[in-house]
């Protein structure tokens, strides 16, 4: 039987499957915390990554946004003559993940649409590209104004099912510029049965009209159908004072998500670090908190 997350040594943890990490963190019962960072992006604090500082707070989950695969830049780290993404493993002794966005192409825009590189879109070459550099895990969903819709994404999931090892997160953290609902209990049932791993949902109090019954709800069917769910913070709420955080969390908590996300929008491509602090007291109390930042990776 796997280790729980929460109990799990940094080996351990770097040593499991995708389904053994999945098994993990179910097993942690609501108390894991994903920090998102901009991986290319000037550190707010230069001596380090901020998926190492991210780590030092409280993130149990690494997930590097605007990460072109095919020319990898994770600001903090040297070019390196081995892969980037073992060195960062190295680094943080966590999990890591990258976002891939299945643009849409014809997606009816609310508003003007952003064109990011082909190696930050989810494609069979990127995909193939990140199983090769070693990823635990990777998100399809979509930073604003990409043109991300709900049909791309599970269409990529599809995919991704033929083409990577790694765990699959999948769904909206907000619209990404679509005139389409962000959470749909149909869409979360076309994902999981295209493969996901994980359901993406919004944040409670994050989305306009978002409500916890609501969540509630896709929470039950994902994990009806063997699926995690995990809630993003994808708004810039994530810079908001920690109480703010504190709510956020525990209303998350209630209403059953299995992960935490926390987003990039402070200074440096990162959250503040007490606001990662925050939200990991929140959900599972100062005993977990102090346990797993102060655990070394080396163990």
């Amino acid at each position: 039987m796997v280790k729980r997350f929460l109990s799990a040594e940094a080996s351990e943890i770097l040593a499991m499957s995708a389904q053994e990490l999945k098994q993990s963190i179910k097993a942690s019962e609501g108390r894991i915390i994903l920090s998102e960072n901009v991986a290319p992006r000037e550190p707010y604090i230069a001596e380090c990554t901020n998926s190492e500082m991210a780590r030092a707070f409280g993130a149990d989950l690494i997930l590097l946004n605007g990460l072109d695969v095919f020319e990898p830049v994770i600001a903090g780290i040297d070019k390196v003559e081995t892969n980037i993404i073992d060195r960062l493993h190295q680094l943080v002794g966590r999990p890591i993940g990258v976002n891939l966005e299945p643009v849409d192409q014809s997606a009816a825009m609310m508003d003007e649409k952003l064109e990011i590189s082909s190696g930050r879109q989810a494609r069979v070459e990127t995909i193939q590209e990140i199983e090769r550099l070693g990823f635990d895990f990777v998100c399809f969903t979509g930073n604003p104004g990409t043109g991300v819709t709900n049909n791309a994404i599970i269409e990529t999931v599809k995919t991704a099912k033929r083409h990577f090892s790694g765990l699959i997160f999948a769904g909206k953290m907000h619209a990404a510029g679509v005139d389409e609902p962000v959470a749909d209990l149909e869409v979360v049932k076309a994902l999981i049965e295209a493969g996901a791993d994980v359901i993406l949902a919004p944040s409670i109090g994050s989305v306009p009209g978002f409500q916890a019954a609501e969540l509630t709800e896709m929470v039950k069917v994902a994990h009806r159908h063997g699926a995690l769910v995990m809630t993003a913070i994808g708004t810039s709420q994530e810079s908001a004072e920690p109480e703010t955080i504190r709510y956020m969390a525990i209303q998350n908590k209630m209403c059953g998500v299995d992960i935490q996300h926390i987003g990039d929008a402070g200074y440096g491509g990162l959250a503040p670090v007490e606001n990662i602090f925050t939200m990991s007291k929140a959900i599972r109390g100062q005993r977990h908190t102090l346990a797993m930042i102060g655990r070394s990776i080396n163990r």
